[in-house]
């Protein structure tokens, strides 16, 4: 039997499952929807796929205040978060190495631009493709920023709500209960 503080294996491994999900159904859109080159669109597509990633982060931000397992939750947030950050800033890249063949060491297919997002995200340095030009130099610095955001301020804000709904979860507790909340 589980106790009320630990959700069960089942929600566990729906969680798991949903958030295996929606990374996969992401990824899969970055391969398969198509792109051309870098137009005045596509800088205001990469400008509104920012505020998707800010929109969609504190949506979570408040459903995991108010779910009845936010560790479980926040888990669920991060698969969401932080794939489609990594992937628009993929797409960027993959728009921008078609539209200037020089802004890279070499031409760059979808993985290629996955491969560089997720090298300048995880910080191990470059080795095979680096930015050439200076647009994509400050493309590149934008996701860096971006990315020590969504880490830093991202996980305080995450670990925030999850003690916020553990308070909440708590008092629903005592008032089910019948003991009076503070």
């Amino acid at each position: 039997m589980s106790s009320p503080s630990r959700p069960g294996r089942r929600v566990a491994l729906l969680v798991f499952v949903r958030a295996t999900a929606i990374t996969a159904g992401l990824v899969t859109a970055y391969f398969l929807l198509p792109m051309e080159g870098v137009t005045a669109d596509s800088v205001a597509w990469l400008v509104c796929g920012l505020l998707a990633v800010m929109v969609v982060f504190f949506w979570e931000v408040r459903t995991i205040t108010r779910s009845a397992h936010p560790r479980l939750k926040a888990v669920e947030a991060l698969a969401a978060t932080v794939p489609l950050f990594l992937l628009l800033f993929a797409s960027a890249y993959y728009l921008l190495g078609r539209s200037v063949p020089a802004a890279f060491s070499e031409p760059l297919t979808r993985t290629d631009a996955l491969y560089f997002a997720l090298t300048t995200f995880s910080t191990v340095g470059y080795g095979d493709i680096t930015a050439r030009s200076q647009a994509g130099r400050v493309l590149t610095m934008l996701q860096m920023a971006g990315g020590l955001l969504l880490v830093g301020v991202a996980a305080r804000v995450l670990a925030g709500a999850v003690q916020a709904g553990l308070q909440q979860r708590r008092g629903r507790a005592r008032d089910d209960a019948g003991g009076e909340r503070p």
